[in-house]
This record gives C-alpha cells, sequence and structure tokens, in this order.
C-alpha cells in the first residue's frame, strides 16, 4: 500500500491526534503493537489493512488505544472523531474500556461501499474516563472483504496551532542518528507541524558525513538545522533546542526532543504536539520508552524518584513497569513526576518561567527538570501511546563511569528539590561502599566516593557543563582492572576451562544482612575466601555471593564479556579510609552545602550562563 499523501495536519479545523497505524516502522516490531486479529485474516501494513470475509480486527492494542482519560484530564477536548477510508463490506464499532478495563460499545456504523471507496467519520465523547479507560475501534466482516486506510482520531483545532521544533543531540553515533532523523522526514505526516529540526553534533565522528544524513539535509532544506558545539552531555545536547527556540523569540512554542540511538516512531511527535497543543495549561508531554531488544516491553507507564535515596526512574502505583504491552494494559490513568528524555515535549513557556536545564551534563537531568517544573505550577503527563524503542536498561552494566553522574547529580537534585537529609544518605551510602569493596569492585567504590566528593565541592563543580568531570572519571576509573570488559574466551591469565559457573545461594534474609555484610568483611580482610577463579553469571553477581572468592569472573549486564575481579587488600584499605573521609563530610556538610546550590540555580540555569558555555 503507498503512503498516504502528505496534508496538512489542521483540516476542517480539526487537528490529527493520533493516527491509526496497522504496523511498526520496522520489522523488528511486531504488527501486534499497533492492531490484533482476533477472528479470521487480515493483511495489514503500515497505513491500511485488509480484512477477509468473516474476520475482526481490533485496535485495543498499545499504540491502537486512543487514551482518553488523559485527553479528558489535561486538555479542554470533549469529543474525538474517528475516520478512516473504508472499501467494502462490514461493522465498524468504537469501544471505550473504563480503568478496570472493561469494554462497552459507544457508536457503531455498517460500511456497504461495494467497489467505492467512502470517507467514515465517527463521532465519541471524551468523558467518564476521568480515572482511566481508553478508545479502540473494532472492524468486522461477514460476507464481504473491508479495506480500511488512512485511519486517524482527531480533535478540534486550537484557534492557534503552536510553533514546534525537534532537537536530537548526538555523540559519536553517527549512524543511529542518521537513522532517527530519516525515520522523522521518511514519514509522510510527522513533521508536517514542525518547523525546525535541531542536530546538536557533539562529537568527532560527525553525523553530516554520512551519505543518509546528507540526502535528508537535502530533502528537509531550511528545515534542518545542523549545530557542532563541545560536547556537554545529554544536558548541554538538548537545552541548545531550548536556548535556539527560546532566542527566536515570537509566539509560545513546543520543543521535541528525541534520542539520536532509539528507533524511531514517527507517530510520538504527532501525539505529543497534538496534545500539547490542547492542554489547558502548558505541561512537560512525555513519550514512553519501550525496549528496543524486547519491543513489546513497556519500561514503565509513569515514574517518579526517590529523591532520599537517589532512586529513578521508580513507577507510580499502578503504572505498568516491565511489561509486555501484547498482554497489559495502562487502563488506570497514573500521574508522573518526570519524564525522560528518550522523547519528551517541552513548551517555551515553561523555560520563560522557570528557566533552563541545570548543567549536569548527564544523568538526571531531566529529573531535576521535571521536579523543578512540578514545584513551579507545571506537571508533567506520560502519554500512554506514544513512545520510542530505547536500548534496555536491564542490559546497561551498573559499573560504568556515568554511576559518576547519577550519584552525583541525583544528590544535587534532591538537595534542590527534596531537603537532602546528609545523615541518612551517609548511612546508606556507607552499605553500598562496604559491599562494592567485598564484592571486589574497587572501581566501583571509587566512582561512589569521587561522586560524594564532587558533590561537597559545591556549583563551582558544574562551571564547565561537566566536561572535566566526564573525562576524569573515565581516566580515573581505568586505573581499576575490573572496569574493563574482556571477551570471554579471551581473559588474562585465565584459561576458559578454569571457569567453572558457581552459582548463588539463597539470598540472606533481610533482618541478617547487616551481619552476612560484616562477616563477608572480615573474611575477605583476613583473605578465607575461595581463591578462585569461578564464572558468576551477571543475574547472581550479588553482593553476598561475589564477596565468598578472591578471583571472580563476571558476566557483564550487556552479555557481551566478562569482567575480572580480584581481592586487593590494599586498594581496600585506601578506598575504605577516603570513603569513610567523604561519608563523614556528608553528613556533615550537605546542609551548608545544599544551600549554595539552591542560591546558584538562577545563574546555573540562566541564558547567560549557556550562552557562556555554548561560546
Amino acid at each position: 500500500m503507498e503512503k498516504p499523501e502528505s496534508t496538512t495536519s489542521v483540516v476542517n479545523k480539526t487537528v490529527v491526534a493520533q493516527r491509526l497505524l496497522f504496523d511498526g516502522p520496522s520489522p523488528l516490531v511486531s504488527a501486534d503493537m499497533y492492531t490484533s486479529v482476533s477472528k479470521g485474516n487480515a493483511e495489514r501494513s503500515r497505513y491500511s489493512a485488509k480484512l477477509a470475509k468473516r474476520s475482526v480486527v481490533e485496535t485495543n492494542s498499545y499504540f491502537g488505544r486512543f487514551p482518553a482519560s488523559y485527553w479528558q484530564r489535561w486538555t479542554d477536548v470533549t469529543e474525538v472523531r474517528f475516520a478512516a477510508t473504508v472499501t467494502g463490506s462490514g461493522r465498524v464499532d468504537v469501544v471505550a474500556t473504563d480503568f478496570k478495563g472493561r469494554k462497552r460499545t459507544v457508536a457503531s456504523t455498517t460500511v456497504a461501499t461495494e467497489s467505492a471507496s467512502s470517507r467514515l467519520v465517527i463521532s465519541a465523547k471524551v468523558s467518564q474516563f476521568l480515572d482511566g479507560g481508553a478508545l479502540f475501534v473494532r472492524f468486522t466482516t461477514s460476507s464481504g472483504e473491508l479495506t480500511v486506510e488512512d485511519a486517524d482520531w482527531s480533535v478540534d483545532a486550537p484557534e492557534k496551532l503552536r510553533p514546534t521544533s525537534v532537537v536530537i543531540c548526538t555523540f559519536n553515533r553517527a549512524d543511529d542518528c542518521a537513522n532517527t532523523v530519516a525515520a522523522m522526514a521518511d514519514d509522510p505526516i510527522a513533521l508536517l507541524g514542525v518547523d525546525n529540526v535541531y542536530v546538536v553534533d557533539q562529537g568527532t565522528d560527525q553525523v553530516q558525513t554520512r551519505p543518509l544524513f546528507q540526502r535528508v539535509a537535502a530533502e528537509l532544506g531550511d528545515k534542518l538545522v545542523y549545530i557542532t558545539q563541545p560536547n556537554l552531555g545529554g544536558a548541554g545536547g538538548f537545552t541548545r533546542g531550548l536556548y535556539e527556540v527560546q532566542g527566536e523569540g515570537g509566539d509560545p512554542a513546543n520543543v521535541v526532543f528525541m534520542d539520536d540511538d532509539v528507533l524511531c516512531e514517527p507517530e510520538a511527535i504527532v501525539r505529543m504536539n497534538a496534545f500539547a497543543n490542547k492542554t489547558v495549561e502548558p505541561a512537560i508531554i512525555g513519550a514512553q520508552m519501550l525496549y528496543l531488544l524486547h519491543p513489546d516491553r513497556v519500561h514503565v507507564g509513569a515514574e517518579v524518584a526517590n529523591l532520599q535515596k537517589l532512586e529513578a526512574g521508580l513507577h507510580v502505583k499502578n503504572a505498568i513497569s516491565d511489561k509486555s504491552a501484547l498482554k497489559k494494559k495502562q487502563d488506570i490513568r497514573v500521574d508522573a513526576g518526570y519524564n525522560g528524555w528518550w522523547s519528551c515535549l517541552i513548551p517555551s513557556e515553561i523555560v520563560s518561567q522557570i528557566g533552563y536545564p541545570l548543567p549536569l551534563f548527564f544523568q538526571w537531568d531531566d529529573i531535576e527538570y521535571g521536579y523543578r517544573a512540578r514545584a513551579n505550577g507545571f506537571a508533567t503527563v506520560t502519554l500512554p501511546g506514544a513512545a520510542v524503542w530505547h536500548a534496555d536498561f536491564a542490559w546497561k552494566d551498573w559499573d560504568e563511569w556515568h554511576r559518576y553522574f547519577n550519584l552525583r547529580n541525583g544528590m544535587i537534585t534532591a538537595a534542590l528539590h527534596g531537603g537532602l537529609d546528609g545523615r541518612q544518605l551517609a548511612r546508606q551510602l556507607s552499605t553500598d561502599l562496604f559491599r562494592y569493596l567485598v564484592s571486589m569492585q574497587y572501581g566501583m567504590a571509587f566512582t561512589l566516593i569521587k561522586a560524594i566528593e564532587d558533590f561537597l565541592v559545591g556549583p563551582s563543580k558544574l562551571i564547565d557543563g561537566g566536561m572535566d568531570a566526564a573525562a576524569a572519571i573515565r581516566r580515573d576509573r581505568a586505573a581499576y582492572d575490573e572496569t574493563k570488559r574482556y571477551d570471554a574466551n579471551a581473559v588474562p591469565g585465565v584459561r576458559p576451562s578454569d571457569m567453572f559457573i558457581t552459582p548463588a545461594g539463597p539470598n540472606p534474609n533481610k533482618s541478617l544482612e547487616w551481619a552476612v555484610l560484616a562477616k563477608r568483611v572480615l573474611n575477605q580482610w583476613r583473605g578465607r575466601v575461595h581463591p578462585g577463579p569461578v564464572a558468576i553469571s551477571a543475574d547472581d553477581a550479588h553482593w553476598w555471593h561475589v564477596s565468598l572468592f578472591a578471583h571472580a569472573v563476571v558476566t557483564d549486564r550487556s552479555q557481551e564479556g566478562v569482567r575480572v575481579r580480584k581481592r586487593d587488600k590494599a586498594a581496600a584499605i585506601t578506598l575504605l579510609k577516603r570513603g569513610l573521609t567523604a561519608l563523614r563530610r556528608l553528613r556533615s556538610e550537605t546542609e551548608c552545602v545544599s544551600g549554595t546550590y539552591r542560591a546558584a540555580m538562577p545563574e546555573l540555569t540562566s541564558r547567560e550562563n549557556w550562552t557562556r558555555l555554548y561560546s
């Protein structure tokens, strides 16, 4: 089936809220994420479906549902129209669900067009969905065939559509970035309402060298704005888009963030932008994250952070988390504390009132901005059915350089928005420190200590946007051998046959964890551990298991290689002394340091500061 011709997104004073797509943008994605064939047979392509006789196709699916509950709660929309071009004969039902997932038919019509095509329009009220529920369509045939194409859900257009820009920041992922830009540009509708696409390239392997990007750049013309700048991390890259749009002045605008390394569903732009054009008040509109390695799984329906414990990505009550979208629907409406910047829309009015993001370089920049927005009266709405596929978090190893930014920036965010308790945090991090040491994760212990020390330096540590910190943590971690990853068949000094898989025993009782930890520390100190080497799977690499050995080869979470951990008493003593000093300072200095961050916030988030960093 040919792509539908490009048409303006505003037709007869309506705006397309979302398209009904019948298949995904890639063969990696199951068509059942978009529609399901519950009876008979149907041929599904991206923009159409052809039902055989005696068949049923439903759009009660992740991408096929219209999230009516969210539209009722956050926008001024009271009615939505489903439209499609149909050929043949059959029945079309508009079905609603409630917050318990129970279904009710709200509209129905019969199609009998024989060989000619006609435009079908069905209206449905957006009401009685406040606590949850969605709308979807069911197509049913009996004695004839039915073809459905060019289908969408539309709502009344606002008095004026807001200008929209998309910003993609990238660092040495030239091929990924080129693919993402091309996915948007090749969609006939996605960029119709977009004025500019900013590609902020912070790397040395530049996107502009790729033939695919060059082809897309020629097609987009002036709409594509390519910017090169020093590597200021995700915070600096995404903020550049806000910076450019704010500099243009004029009407309030929407700025859509898009990661460079995603499998892009361009429909996310359509849905976030339409929703943001209809909200009663400006709000951050977020897309959800689906797992790239497991494309049917939803990362989280809506998330919050525990600022005191520095825990991010926590699902709110009733939100689906790491669940298959083919089996589980988000029927209950849930509120988010923030949304990840893998794909997210920020209205310019929010920037005007609360300032730009903090120059945190990487990690927690999106969390901090979401909590700052909420504190100033701007909600975050994670919109079901708007999503991109991103690398699975569970397949990323925690023992990496970015853990430094996760810890340090988490402390900064908690100091600004959570009333950080230094004594309570020090107790928690001291446990982490001991666990890293007995697990022979000396680089991880160093990373933890360095994050605490640099947090206590205060806001001056952010003066260069994090460039020095990023280089330093990579360099310093390299001194610890277990931070290196090896091929499983090329481990230095270890024959493959010497690494016998050693599974972990049962988890220690929660009430006995400290006693177990104390025993492991003592045995590691005295060298009363199995000499090894042993092989330990990523799933069994618990501190209480790895600490039983002096030499362990541990599978990396990425499943691409292994890490070699060896007992080093001298390194453990040095890190323990330095760590205890840092923790003592954290207990006594947190309140004072938190005040310096709060005082520096207006300057750090100002346009003048970002102008200095970009220049």
